[in-house]
């Protein structure tokens, strides 16, 4: 044991603040915490952009002329298959994120109105029960 011990400074001893519970290892929750069932909806949400290409085709339909994007136009930005694409594509419809309309051949994507804001308010009400 010697070896190891040597050179290590001393072990202060335990205070605590006078009139705290030492046994109290934390400042109580005040907030509510998030409800199982909003958790895991959260979840699928980050789930959803849990994949970078996700993230940019999300991005890519956002920015699209038109409030909405072909399929068949988010193959190239992305360098993936139409069929990968379109597998993307529908989690993030299964998500909330995106709405799709088939027109003939081709599907077409938009954003449902309010999702970014959204996403920017769940992060925020994760932060606010954090605190």
């Amino acid at each position: 044991m010697r070896g190891k011990m040597e050179g290590m400074p001393p072990t202060l001893p335990v205070t605590t603040t006078p009139g705290t519970d030492p046994a109290a290892c934390c400042d109580p929750v005040t907030e509510a915490p998030l409800t199982g069932e909003r958790a895991r909806d959260l979840a699928r949400t980050f789930k959803a952009l849990g994949d970078p290409t996700r993230v940019q085709l999300l991005s890519i339909v956002a920015a699209a002329g038109g409030g909405e994007a072909c399929v068949c136009d988010l193959t190239e930005p992305v360098g993936l298959s139409q069929p990968t694409v379109s597998h993307h594509l529908k989690i993030l419809v299964d998500a909330g994120m995106l709405t799709r309309e088939q027109r003939g051949r081709w599907g077409y994507y938009a954003l449902v109105p309010g999702t970014l804001d959204g996403l920017a308010n769940d992060i925020a009400d994760i932060g606010d029960t954090a605190r």
